[in-house]
């Protein structure tokens, strides 16, 4: 066999072995840039593709903020006396008359030990009838039962103590030093004392969220926040559930980052940059730094910013595009908040695909070698 026909061969193997190539397609992590671009309702597609800069940061730059409702913070600091259903009481009236109405015979007092206000927030008091407690101090329960009983005996004396209360009392769960049920006492009538008698949080400070459950309302918090805005610091109410649990909010990396998973936030913010370093930055032998993009959801007041148009309606997706090497690319992606339930992807670079094209067709031709020399040409 001459060696023309050998290289005739060869070409031969090449041609087939690059028509198999290119037919079949190579492994890869995911789209290229093209692919996503190809899928903008500029080109028949359902997703708008978006390139990020001061004005789209401006607008996509929505964080969800946590506070309390007014009903929460201008809620008053309840008193260390005032009475709440459960609490006792104990109640000591004198009359002045020799045959009063409630005084036996030959004392001058009669002591009525452990009255109990009952849920409603009453107690009874014989010739006085149900009286209002809770809510109430016991200054103002025994100027209530005077006021009553002078109706029908003369010039009555009453003293109200309280005896014991188990009415005023908060429960705490999640992560706290210890969990249970509180009472409300003068030390811990408000959130933050509290939090610090049940041991403060024993999860990371930064994302850690603070609900409160009050009736049919709840309001939730950033832990850190508790500190850095007094009015977040509300008083509390008998049966309030606090729960204090780690934020749950995440994002997913997926394409040439050092690392493709399922990212749980690490602050309460988290922009961009910061996204990437979570999962060991750019791959520094596959990533395109111009094809860093953001996959999102958004709601439709916000996408009808970004894109100019009133006629959209309901959630849109948009995706959004970094490119790291633009002049202040770097200074966008670090503006560019990401959001909960974001995909994070990066494309790998054009060269990377060149490079397996070149590996794949070297191998076939090596096995193309090997079986033309196995064949005698």
């Amino acid at each position: 066999m001459t060696s023309l026909t050998v290289r005739l061969a060869r070409g031969v193997t090449a041609v087939v072995a690059f028509s198999l190539v290119a037919s079949c397609g190579l492994p890869r992590p995911g789209p290229n840039r093209a692919e996503i671009f190809s899928g903008s309702v500029m080109e028949q597609g359902d997703a708008f593709v978006l390139t990020v800069d001061d004005r789209v940061n401006l607008i996509a730059g929505v964080t969800p903020a946590l506070a309390f409702a007014e009903g929460f913070e201008n809620a008053a600091t309840l008193g260390s006396d005032t009475i709440n259903p459960g609490d006792v009481l104990g109640l000591t009236i004198w009359e002045n008359v020799d045959d009063g109405l409630l005084v036996p015979a030959g004392q001058n007092a009669t002591v009525l030990e452990e009255v109990q206000v009952d849920g409603a927030g009453y107690i009874f008091v014989p010739y006085a009838g149900r009286v209002r407690a809770a809510g109430n101090t016991p200054e103002a329960v025994r100027r209530i039962i005077s006021e009553k009983l002078e109706e029908q005996t003369p010039d009555p004396q009453v003293q109200v103590r309280r005896l014991a209360g188990d009415g005023s009392t908060v429960s705490i769960v999640g992560g706290v030093g210890a969990q249970g049920v509180y009472p409300i006492e003068r030390p811990t009538r408000t959130l933050a004392n509290m939090l610090a008698r049940a041991g403060g949080v024993a999860i990371e400070p930064e994302i850690a969220k603070v609900t409160v459950v009050r009736g049919n309302h709840t309001g939730t918090i950033w832990f850190e926040d508790l500190y850095d805005h007094p009015a977040h610091d509300i008083a509390l109410r008998g049966g309030d559930r606090i729960i204090v649990e780690e934020d749950d909010r995440t994002f997913t990396a997926l394409g040439a980052t050092g690392t493709q998973s399922y990212v749980p936030f690490q602050s309460q913010t988290i922009s961009a940059i910061e996204a990437l370093a979570q999962v060991g930055g750019l791959s520094s032998v596959a990533a395109d730094p111009t094809g860093v993009f953001v996959f999102r959801n958004e709601p439709e007041s916000i996408a009808r910013q970004l894109v100019g148009r009133n006629d959209l309606v309901g959630t849109q997706r948009v995706i959004y595009v970094l490119d790291l090497t633009r002049p202040n690319g770097m200074f966008f992606a670090r503006d560019f908040a990401i959001r909960d339930g974001d995909t994070v992807y990066v494309t790998e670079a054009p060269f990377v695909q060149f490079d397996r094209v070149i590996s794949a067709l070297t191998g076939t031709l090596s096995a193309g070698d090997a079986l033309a020399t196995a064949s005698g040409l």
